[in-house]
């Protein structure tokens, strides 16, 4: 009997445990059950405006020079010298003497083709004594007779005189061989490259070096047919006495961002068949000189943004740069705070506003700030950035 009630204590305990423990638990009370809420995205937003302005066409290019020539030899010999102005990125004067080549040759052919000269001269000299001489002959001897022109040595005073051009041509052929000696360019420029050297031995037709004219440099700029109709000019446009539109260049160097004044000059006649763009060319004067920018040139292969001044006055909506997406999009932030993702018709672009002619209202409210997962109606929160920025001081204070 004892031994039946040993076994069967533990027994008991561990099943009056149990009903304990499940008696505790239906007496508990149920946790309250709280409904999921949305985090709201919080982000910044601007409002539409509208506004009269004259809108600026922004494109860019690379300068290159208005004038470029390679230096091709046209005489044969020896480099004798080479200018200290004739080298890489040098400057030189007009009509200085870049390179001389020997010239003795060519002075020697020059005496040689004075005394054909004079030779000729002295041949014609006695042709014209010999016509004379025989027209007194014959009219001596056969009277009124028509003597044939032959017989009046007209046929050897125009061989003699034909040989006297002949000899001034090669006379003028020697001394402009010996001019030829001299490289000489008719432009204020600069030195692309040199590709000779003192000494060395060139044949006629060598190419010495290119050099480009510094009086002037162009820009090719790209145009979109809205472009081209925003600044009102026709294809195959030529300006008058330097009277196009203004052009503003802008470039940054190191640390420094310049600018550079310059005039649209001409417009192509066609299209490129590669991009279906149509390109203007700007001019600007004296580049390394009147025209830099606080001692800066505006240097040829520089690449730089141009900022082509408009010409006629238009009311558009205008919303900031950031709320633009997608080349077409903006996401409209309505009364209940919901995201409308909406395509905008857009007449122009810069760094700073975005103008519009269609697809939004002057008023609403358009997302600045970055929205990677955008969805059609989804809740937000908006916050304008100078309301912001006062709540958070008058939470600190």
């Amino acid at each position: 009997m004892k031994t039946f009630v040993k076994i069967l204590a533990p027994v008991l305990v561990l099943v009056i445990s149990v009903y304990v423990v499940q008696a505790l638990a239906a007496a508990k009370p149920e946790p309250e059950k709280k409904e999921p809420t949305q985090r709201l995205i919080s982000l910044y937003v601007d409002e539409v405006k509208s506004e009269v302005i004259t809108p600026d066409v922004e494109t860019q290019g690379e300068v290159r020079p208005k004038t470029e020539i390679d230096l091709i030899s046209r005489v044969t010999g020896h480099v004798v010298s080479i200018a200290d102005s004739f080298a890489e990125g040098a400057q030189f004067e007009p009509e200085s003497t870049l390179i001389k080549i020997d010239d003795t040759d060519y002075k020697v052919a020059v005496v040689r083709a004075e005394a054909e000269v004079a030779a000729a001269k002295v041949n014609l000299e006695r042709e014209l004594a010999n016509a004379e001489m025989k027209k007194d002959t014959w009219l001596q001897k056969n009277g009124n007779v028509k003597p044939t022109e032959f017989a009046l040595n007209k046929p050897q005073v125009e061989d003699a005189k034909a040989q006297l051009r002949a000899a001034q041509a090669n006379l003028k052929e020697a001394q402009l061989n010996v001019a030829r000696t001299e490289i000489k360019v008719p432009f204020k420029g600069r030195v692309v490259n040199r590709l000779v050297g003192v000494g060395q031995y060139i044949t006629a037709g060598t190419q010495l070096g290119k050099v480009f004219s510094v009086d002037a440099v162009e820009v090719r700029l790209p145009l979109t047919d809205i472009q081209l109709t925003e600044l009102d000019l026709p294809m195959g446009f030529m300006a008058e006495n330097g009277a196009g539109p203004a052009v503003e260049f802008t470039s940054h160097m190191g640390r420094s961002k310049h600018s550079w004044q310059g005039r649209i000059t001409r417009i192509n006649a066609s299209f490129d068949q590669e991009t279906r763009l149509v390109y203007a060319i700007a001019e600007v004067q004296d580049p390394y000189g009147a025209g830099a920018d606080f001692g800066v040139p505006f240097a040829v292969g520089m690449f730089v943004q141009a900022n082509i001044e408009g010409v006629e006055s238009i009311q558009a909506m205008v919303i900031p740069r950031d709320a633009l997406r997608n080349a077409d999009k903006v996401y409209v932030v309505d009364a209940e705070n919901k995201l409308d993702i909406r395509s905008v018709e857009v007449i122009s672009t810069s760094k700073e506003q975005v103008l519009l002619s269609g697809g939004v209202s002057v008023g609403e409210k358009v997302a600045v700030s970055t929205l990677p997962n955008a969805a059609q109606g989804m809740l937000v929160e908006p916050m304008v950035k100078g309301q912001a920025a006062s709540n958070e001081s008058l939470a600190q204070l």
